[in-house]
């Protein structure tokens, strides 16, 4: 559905070490770089990176803004969790299994130093049928 995204930070310098971090965890790397801005994504993406963070003094968070990174395994949700912690990062919710979204929905929530509210998802493969709590 999205080409990329784009999100302002107040610190680039910081917001960047975070996020070497936590998306290194996943596999994605620095596709370049300047003094407003960087972006990310897998190794050797040609055109529009998927993720960009861009310098911008006195960025306002919106409380409801939240994005998904999707992983391949508990390990990665795992590894993007203990990255965001030493990096800056706030605990939003430790890795683990959210029966309310479903049982094979393993996540870990956290913020990023500018409050922006990231997840890490692996979608398990569940062998019942889900029941929805509503």
């Amino acid at each position: 559905m999205f080409d990329h995204i784009s999100i302002g930070v107040s610190n680039l310098e910081r917001s960047a070490a975070f996020y070497e971090a936590v998306l290194g965890a996943l596999g994605y790397v620095v596709l370049s770089g300047n003094a407003r801005s960087q972006v990310y994504g897998p190794a050797g993406f040609k055109g529009e990176a998927p993720f960009a963070i861009i310098s911008h003094e006195g960025v306002t968070i919106s409380p409801g803004l939240h994005f998904a990174f999707a992983c391949g395994s508990r390990a990665d949700v795992g590894a993007f969790y203990e990255a965001a912690m030493s990096h800056g990062g706030t605990d939003d919710g430790p890795p683990g299994i959210r029966e309310n979204y479903n049982p094979g929905y393993y996540a870990a929530f956290v913020l990023d130093p500018d409050g922006y509210r990231l997840e890490a998802v692996f979608h398990e493969e569940v062998t019942q049928p889900f029941q929805s709590p509503i």
